[in-house]
């Protein structure tokens, strides 16, 4: 019996190929040698599922300076605005209401993100210490 190949979507793979460019940038402005981890913020109505995102990020990184990197996604909530009672609350993806009021003409404060957090990262320096690596903070 042949095993199956887990494929990723081509959604998730377009969006870490734009991911794995975005880190390069960070990486080469840092002169570092390799990446080695990854920290990002998922939120539930971002259009992205997590789990793919991981499947497709070894796929994308394969052969570039974060390939082996750890990847890590953190789920961001999903945060809403009321005018009617100025409150900031969380809400259900699916049912994006006033935690205090109960009032459904909110305004989408997060929930909807796909963001870097955080880059680690290693230089020709750090390749022969055992101190931590570089780390650069996503701008």
């Amino acid at each position: 019996m042949r095993a199956k190949l887990r494929q990723a979507p081509m959604h998730e793979l377009s969006v870490c190929q734009s991911l794995i460019t975005e880190v390069a940038r960070i990486a080469a402005a840092h002169g570092a040698e390799r990446v080695s981890r990854i920290e990002l913020a998922i939120g539930p109505l971002s259009g992205v599922e997590p789990a793919l995102i991981e499947d497709a990020f070894t796929i994308a990184s394969a052969g570039t300076a974060a390939e082996g990197a750890r990847l890590v996604i953190e789920a961001a909530p999903v945060v809403v605005f009321c005018p009617a009672c100025e409150a900031e609350t969380e809400a259900a993806p699916n049912r994006l209401l006033c935690g205090r009021c109960g009032g459904w003409q909110v305004r989408l404060r997060s929930g909807d993100e796909l963001l870097i957090k955080r880059v680690e990262l290693v230089t020709r320096e750090d390749e022969g210490e055992d101190s931590c690596a570089r780390t650069a903070a996503a701008q």
